[in-house]
């Protein structure tokens, strides 16, 4: 029997980057050759993108420590709770919730009604969030318990989508800068900053190359769920 095919091919799981991430990424790869052999390799790269706001961070915190397939599958599972994806709705769940029905663990259930609270209380503020610098944007959400560097990194790259952000202390950038750069060992976090330093001021586009990357030698899926 000959399959069917669609009329209208199903659109991709994720779209393409933006004409200013284009413009970007050949910035980059004229800069630094060997980060231009990554998508004829790996295939276009996947546009990631979160929902800004307290959304976006309770997504990061599902990301803390753990695997992309196991966030996102936390994730979905969280979502899904009415109420979850408002301050005051997760502030009103138990661990038996949370924990659960979700699958946080207990310090991450910690971590999302520390969120919660300093949304609510106006210790963590998005609209001043949006007007302000990089590191000073950083350390306004690691200001929040359970928050940190990484997750306020990950949070300004994938959410908010400024260009020139790099969470050096991700081990899959780590491990994907020492296969791809042919270092001896998966550098640190303050040798791989310095590394970025180089592909400032896009060094949120070199870090979604090298997570491109790391998927396609481990032959990992692409896993985002908003």
């Amino acid at each position: 029997m000959v399959p069917t095919i669609p009329a209208t091919p199903p659109p991709p799981p994720f779209p393409k980057a933006p004409p200013w991430a284009r413009a970007g990424i050949a910035a980059l790869v004229a800069a630094d050759p060997r980060l231009a052999a990554i998508e004829p390799a790996a295939g276009p790269l996947a546009w990631r993108v979160r929902q800004k706001g307290f959304p976006g961070l309770l997504r990061a915190i599902c990301g803390q420590q753990i695997s992309n397939q196991a966030a996102s599958a936390i994730w979905k599972r969280l979502s899904a709770l009415p109420g979850a994806l408002e301050p005051a709705g997760l502030l009103a769940m138990d661990d038996a919730t949370l924990c659960g029905v979700a699958g946080l663990s207990r310090p991450k259930a910690a971590h999302a009604r520390s969120l919660a609270a300093a949304c609510l209380d106006g210790r963590l503020d998005f609209a001043a969030l949006e007007r302000m610098g990089d590191e000073a944007a950083v350390a306004h959400i690691a200001a929040v318990k359970g928050l940190g560097r990484w997750t306020a990194e990950i949070h300004l790259l994938f959410a908010e989508q400024r260009p020139d952000i790099f969470p050096s202390g991700d081990l899959a950038l780590a491990a994907s800068a020492a296969h791809m750069l042919g270092l001896e060992a998966r550098p640190g976090p303050k040798p791989l900053a310095e590394i970025a330093l180089a592909w400032a001021p896009w060094r949120s586009l070199a870090a979604r190359l090298l997570w491109h990357h790391w998927r396609f030698v481990t032959g990992r899926p692409v896993v985002e769920d908003g």
